[in-house]
């Protein structure tokens, strides 16, 4: 049907027959395109003739013969011009116009061609998949089964090019449990619970006005400084210039917040939590489902878009739990809902789209003694706590590293300690994965607790007899595999000239809106650059399930889990495979970094390890044919399980810490000038020291 569509599109661009598509069709074709702008005439088109077949079309006046060795040459004849007088006369009758009955019949043969072909196509894969593979003869010597395999390996890549979703028989089940992906791969917002809402509360707004708004507010075309991530050398990295705890919003700013902002944060945290899902399971869905008043969820950064997202992945969990069809009674548990809105204009909106859902213009301010009691309050009051916190795009305006640290800290403590979810997300730009680096920093050193890492320095101001505290219970759910110090974070601040960060990418559907704002005609969707991490507090499934860490998970996973005993084919879709596949962890393999390098013969994966260390893996043809097939199919951001045959530890370009060298030339300009004295430790003395060392010894912070 949606192939039907397509060809539709492709085939009458912008404009449709009346009654070609059915009801269904059309369905499918406004949720794609939008509605046609204007019905398709008889006059516009050749049904049966495209665009190739223009172009391949033969000169005038020449024709096709078959010569004696039968092959095809050309033939050139001449043709009397017609004479108008003769037109005029009546001696030559001009070419019929094409009439309605005709244009029906051209219709229904379009049709029927379209079918026959989506048919042909479907059978064709049917019997693909059901071919057995050959088996090499063991008479082969290794010289030949290598030419072989470099032979066939360019046939091999066509096919990995016309294969899409990955889910066939032949892939190894870790594989499609390690993928990072949503299904499908390119996020369709909803267009009843998203789409329709925001399109009635734009209805009022100029188009123009909203586009000049939009532009003005977020960096220009293109909307630099919005949820997209456009990678020029002429940008500065910016985050986004309108947040959803700003007050000062005006009733245009939150047109351009819902119709700029809002569709790129729904695909972010969608993605975030479909990953999410899959590491920890269905059961921790299901769990808070069943519990005594539905999930409580709290989106910070959003403006709602959060809780979108969150309750299609919940309606998708009720779905499969009954899969005899949902009663009309029994809507999914959508729990309790949290947004902080800190403008009317945005909250007004906000509240078209979201029922039952409580709005908050901010959050609670953090108070350190609530995790280390003092002598005057032993017993802190409880903090409202909340099972999931969804707060993208939530760092980068802070000014102040302090300010960063005290945001996250306040996020982690409204968690639930017995299993709450927190994810933190930033633009997909270097600077945006240092925010989301150091916030991952800061949660694992003073609250997650980890093998060997299991205290943290108390503040001087608690009156606790030892100096150092335990840790809670806690891990990361995704990306990292390890819990120890990020490979591409070496140093705490920003870097200059940073090249290597981590990112993913998500791919959605524009909304007909935000199309019109940004004036795109060509292209209705965009590939969203996003750096994230999620962490878990109270329960630790490493410890829990004693699951392998550190550098035995690397030799482990390098080894390759592809004959790993217990483990059983299956066919099912990726949302109904376990995360934990057998005895084999999800939460302890390598994921990759970067897309996959596919060369002849061999693809190279840059991957994360469970040690802490950014590394090269070579997956050869002859390593394995199941690791070999899999790993062309393999995506960025996957987990990889099947192994490789070498390995290389990769060089990361970090580029330099803007703090130490701003700190470095500020000490060989003192050096120049005879003056390193003053920015020397000074000698002892009693009174009051100079005033300006302070000044010219401390260290300049980042302003954004």
């Amino acid at each position: 049907m949606e192939s039907i569509v397509r060809q539709a599109r492709e085939t009458f661009g912008e404009t449709l027959p009346k009654d070609f598509l059915t009801l269904e069709e059309y369905a499918i074709y406004e949720r794609l395109y939008g509605p046609p702008s204007a019905t398709t005439l008889p006059e516009d088109f050749d049904l049966l003739r495209g665009v190739e077949a223009e172009e391949n079309e033969l000169p005038e006046n020449v024709l096709m013969r078959e010569n004696a060795e039968g092959k095809l040459e050309e033939v050139t004849y001449e043709q009397d011009p017609l004479d108008e007088d003769k037109l005029m006369d009546g001696d030559v009758e001009p070419m019929p116009s094409e009439t309605e009955a005709d244009f029906q019949a051209r219709i229904a043969v379009f049709r029927d061609i379209a079918a026959a072909s989506v048919l042909e196509a479907k059978t064709y894969e049917e019997s693909f998949q059901n071919l057995d593979p050959v088996e090499p003869s063991d008479d082969v010597s290794s010289e030949e089964e290598s030419a072989i395999e470099d032979e066939g390996a360019e046939d091999f890549e066509q096919e990995d090019e016309a294969y899409e979703s990955g889910d066939s028989a032949r892939t190894h089940p870790l594989t499609i449990a390690g993928r990072f992906s949503t299904s499908p791969a390119t996020i369709q917002i909803p267009k009843t619970t998203f789409i329709d809402p925001v399109t009635a509360l734009l209805a009022d707004a100029s188009n123009k006005q909203l586009s000049e708004i939009a532009q003005r507010t977020f960096g220009g075309p293109g909307l630099p400084n919005s949820t997209a991530t456009i990678v020029r050398a002429h940008l500065k990295q910016q985050p986004i210039a309108l947040e959803a705890s700003q007050s000062g919003m005006g009733e245009m700013e939150g047109n351009a917040y819902i119709a700029a902002i809002m569709p790129g944060a729904y695909a972010t945290v969608m993605s975030t939590l479909v990953e999410i899902r899959k590491r920890l399971g269905s059961e921790w869905l299901r769990k808070l489902m069943k519990s005594k008043g539905g999930p409580r969820i709290l989106d910070a950064g959003a403006g709602g878009a959060g809780i979108l997202a969150w309750r299609e992945i919940l309606r998708a969990e009720w779905e499969i739990l009954h899969p005899d069809g949902v009663p009309p009674n029994k809507p999914p548990p959508y729990g309790k809902s949290t947004v902080v809105t800190g403008s009317s204009a945005l909250r007004n909106r906000a509240s078209h789209l979201l029922d039952d859902t409580t709005f908050i213009p901010r959050l609670p301010d953090y108070d350190p003694s609530r995790d280390h009691p003092s002598l005057e309050n032993k017993n802190p009051q409880p903090r409202k706590q909340y099972d999931v916190i969804l707060a993208p795009h939530t760092l980068w305006t802070l000014k102040e590293d302090h300010m960063r640290k005290s945001q996250t800290q306040n996020f982690w403590s409204l968690l639930d300690p017995k299993g709450g979810v927190l994810v933190l997300i930033e633009k997909g730009v270097p600077r945006g994965f240092e925010l989301i680096a150091g916030a991952r920093e800061t949660l694992l050193k003073h609250h997650v607790a980890s093998p060997g890492d299991e205290e943290v320095e108390a503040p001087i101001e608690t009156a606790s007899q030892n100096r150092f505290g335990p840790k809670e219970k806690g891990m990361i759910v995704a990306p990292c595999t390890n819990h120890g110090k990020c490979p591409m974070y070496i140093a705490a601040g920003r870097s200059q000239g940073r090249k290597d960060y981590c990112h993913f990418s998500q791919r959605y559907i524009r909304p007909h809106y935000l199309q019109r704002i940004l004036g795109s005609r060509d292209k209705n969707h965009e590939d969203i650059l996003f750096s994230y991490v999620a962490l878990q507090r109270g329960i630790d499934q490493r410890e829990a399930d004693n699951i392998m860490q550190g550098q035995a998970a690397v030799e482990a996973a390098f080894a390759g889990f592809e004959d790993t005993e217990r483990i059983e084919s299956t066919k099912d879709s990726q949302e109904a495979i376990d995360p934990e596949v057998a005895s084999v962890s999800a939460l302890s393999l390598p994921r990759a970094i970067l897309p996959p390098i596919k060369r002849r013969g061999h693809v190279i994966l840059d991957l994360c390890t469970p040690a802490g260390k950014i590394e090269r893996w070579t997956v050869p043809k002859s390593f394995s044919k199941q690791a070999y097939r899999d790993a062309r199919k393999s995506k960025w951001g996957d987990l990889w399980a099947l192994g490789a045959k070498t390995r290389v530890q990769r060089n990361i370009r970090v580029g330099l810490n803007k703090a130490k060298t701003q700190r470095k030339n500020v000490l060989d300009a003192a050096d120049e000038t005879e003056d390193i004295r003053d920015l020397q430790a000074p000698e002892p003395t009693y009174g009051k020291g100079p005033k300006k060392m302070k000044q010219r010894r401390k260290t300049i912070e980042d302003n954004y």
